[in-house]
C-alpha cells in the first residue's frame, strides 16, 4: 500500500530524468493525469498519454492503466524540470489564499493547486481568484 501516490509520481519523473530516459510509466489515477496535463500545458513535460499495459503480475488477459509521460530536455540535454517537490503531504496539508499567490523563482517556477475548480496552476488560480491546497512546486 502506498501512502502518497503523488510523491511516488514525482520520484519516478526525477529518476527517469537522472538516467536520461525519454518516457516514464506512472500508475494511472485521475489526479495524477490532471497534474501531468498542467505540467504539459506549461512546458515542463512533453506528451502525456493514458495507456493500458499488461504486467507480469496481472491475471491472464488483464491489463492495468498507466500514464506514459515524455520527459522534456533542452538542446544541451538538461531536463526541463530542474526541481520538483511535494509541498502538501498527507501528514501536513498546506493551503494558500488567492491574495498570497506570488510567482516563484522570478516567474520561472510554477505551483500546482487543488482548487474548487479542479487542478490548476498558480497563474490560472490567480486569474480565477481562487485559493487552494498547494500540491507541488516545479521549476
Amino acid at each position: 500500500m502506498m501512502t502518497d501516490p503523488i510523491a511516488d509520481m514525482l520520484t519516478r519523473i526525477r529518476n527517469a530524468q537522472a538516467v536520461k530516459k525519454e518516457t516514464v510509466l506512472i500508475p494511472y489515477s485521475r489526479i495524477k493525469l490532471e497534474i501531468l496535463e498542467v505540467l504539459q500545458k506549461n512546458g515542463f513535460v512533453g506528451g502525456v498519454e493514458k495507456v493500458k499495459r499488461r504486467t507480469k503480475d496481472s491475471q491472464i488477459g488483464a491489463s492495468k492503466k498507466f500514464i506514459e509521460v515524455s520527459i522534456k530536455y533542452d538542446k544541451e540535454g538538461r531536463p526541463r524540470i530542474s526541481e520538483i517537490k511535494r509541498v502538501s503531504k498527507p501528514s501536513k496539508r498546506v493551503y494558500i489564499k488567492e491574495k498570497d499567490i506570488w510567482p516563484i523563482k522570478k516567474g520561472l517556477g510554477l505551483r500546482i493547486l487543488s482548487t474548487s475548480r479542479g487542478i490548476l496552476s498558480d497563474l490560472e488560480a490567480k486569474k480565477l481568484k481562487l485559493g487552494g491546497e498547494i500540491l507541488l512546486e516545479v521549476w
